[in-house]
């Protein structure tokens, strides 16, 4: 507390710094009292959204263990969904190609060798993914497969710039008008293609994988079915995603 007795022969305007300071450090106080109880809001929001988002990624399980097993039981096949989400790997160059190739593989972000995006199917893309076909590998990622490429090789763009996903603030700041507050809101949204996965995907720098532990499973130059590396896999990305993180 100041000393009203020694005011007196303090200069007028070391009375005015004196009082300017005392507000500046009580404001300050007050905004990092302020922070910890929004940091504490913000962990708990988090922490709920992330037990609601497992539980909904279980209830899709369950459901489809159920559906299979019910349709054995009825001597029926149980067919799946059709699937909505493709990773898409670049394995190969394109010296000598087609400039519509080029296009293509530039509009899917997929600039450089072992580069890999997620890629919503609709009849455009499934288009675009036929015609370079010879120079990608792609499949159904599963959950483990996404969460595994976000959290190890996830990099966003802020301003034209490639920043590593170090803590929930980059993607608050990047996609906090859309809702988004955390990484798990990314995941979902990848994994459910929901309605905001086009933001969501175009945040997200494309990922920078490294070359498959063991080499590729068969030729690049030949297609999937033939025994080789290129073109749709189904399922079986999985694997080669696992062997490129």
């Amino acid at each position: 507390m100041i000393d009203c007795c020694n005011m007196s022969s303090v200069p007028e305007l070391k009375q005015k710094k004196i009082a300017r300071d005392a507000e500046l450090k009580k404001a300050a106080a007050a905004a990092a009292t302020k922070a910890v109880a929004d940091d504490a809001e913000m962990n708990k929001n988090i922490f709920a959204k992330a037990k609601a988002y497992e539980e909904e990624y279980q209830a899709l399980e369950k459901t489809a263990i159920d559906n299979r097993r019910a349709a054995k039981a009825n001597g029926q096949i149980f067919v799946t969904p059709e699937e909505k989400l493709v990773f898409v790997i670049r394995i190969r160059g394109i010296i000598g190609v087609s400039p519509k190739v080029k296009k293509i593989l530039q509009l899917l972000r997929l600039r450089q060798i072992n580069n890999g995006v997620f890629v919503r199917i609709n009849a455009a893309t499934v288009n675009m993914l036929r015609l370079v076909e010879p120079f990608i590998a792609y499949g159904y990622p599963n959950l483990k497969s996404v969460k595994d490429l976000i959290y190890k090789r996830g990099f966003v763009k802020v301003s034209g710039q490639r920043i590593p996903i170090s803590c929930n603030t980059v993607i608050k700041a990047g996609l906090g008008d859309k809702g988004f507050e955390c990484i798990e809101d990314i995941v979902h949204e990848i994994f459910t293609v929901g309605p905001e996965f086009k933001a969501v995907a175009n945040f997200l720098w494309p990922m920078k994988l490294t070359n498959p532990r063991g080499g590729v499973i068969g030729k690049k130059l030949n297609h999937f079915n033939e025994g080789g590396a290129c073109g749709q896999q189904g399922d079986k990305i999985n694997r080669l995603i696992k062997k490129m993180l």
